[in-house]
């Protein structure tokens, strides 16, 4: 995925969640929209090198959104909106073998009893296949690590999926990891040890867990690489 010319600059503050102070290189400082609504651990530390996209849009309140952070010498992609693209993307173009065969792809598609959206519906001869894509920041010890705070959502999306299994889909969370430090990824337990329980029943009760690790620059965004899941 090819990322718009973005503006380099450094972080002051996250705060409010959706809202960060970025310092650009001519030392103004703008306001730009934090597209992760997550804790952002070890992604937010005030002086590290970002980038920002800059939307021509007049009816936007905050013309800038913060795109990429710099840790440990990788470009971080934060913007949760992307996963779902990057994990289409590499379904189309064959960079997950795992989910190839399939001769149609739907986008956000209602379904279970809790009325949850699938983030991408695969069909074809082989059946039905539901993709859940979570978005990974968080790397520790070259561990990604998901999800970076409590997520109720999170499980009940786990819940929607192992209702698809019993019903005789295939089912698959797919963990999208937009750094490229990381080596593996694992549930976060000490932060949602729910979420880690759950995940761990979800696989044991038939749901896939398939990562992938995105090459990250300012230029552009794509899965390029299977990581193990380590349950």
């Amino acid at each position: 995925m090819l990322l718009p010319p973005l503006i380099p600059g450094r972080l002051v503050r996250r705060y409010q969640r959706f809202l960060a102070d970025i310092e650009l290189a001519d030392g103004s400082v703008v306001t730009a929209h934090c597209p992760n609504s997550g804790s952002m651990k070890g992604c937010n530390h005030p002086g590290s090198p970002v980038f920002l996209s800059l939307s021509a849009n007049p009816a936007r309140k905050l013309a800038h959104t913060w795109e990429l952070v710099q840790v440990n010498g990788f470009w971080v992609g934060l913007n949760t909106m992307l996963p779902n693209r990057l994990a289409e993307e590499a379904i189309l173009d064959g960079t997950v073998q795992e989910l190839q065969g399939y001769g149609k792809l739907r986008r956000e598609v209602t379904y279970g009893r809790e009325r949850s959206r699938i983030d991408l519906l695969l069909e074809g001869e082989r059946g039905r296949c539901y993709v859940e894509v979570k978005n990974v920041t968080l790397v520790e010890e070259g561990r990604a690590l998901f999800p970076d705070a409590v997520t109720e959502r999170g499980q009940k999306h786990l819940r929607e999926l192992m209702e698809m299994v019993t019903h005789g889909h295939r089912a698959v969370i797919f963990f999208t990891v937009q750094r490229g430090d990381g080596t593996l990824v694992a549930p976060a337990d000490a932060i949602d040890p729910a979420y880690g329980r759950l995940l761990r029943e979800a696989v044991q009760n038939g749901v896939e867990a398939l990562a992938y690790r995105a090459e990250v620059t300012p230029q552009q965004i794509r899965l390029t690489e299977r990581l193990p899941v380590v349950l």
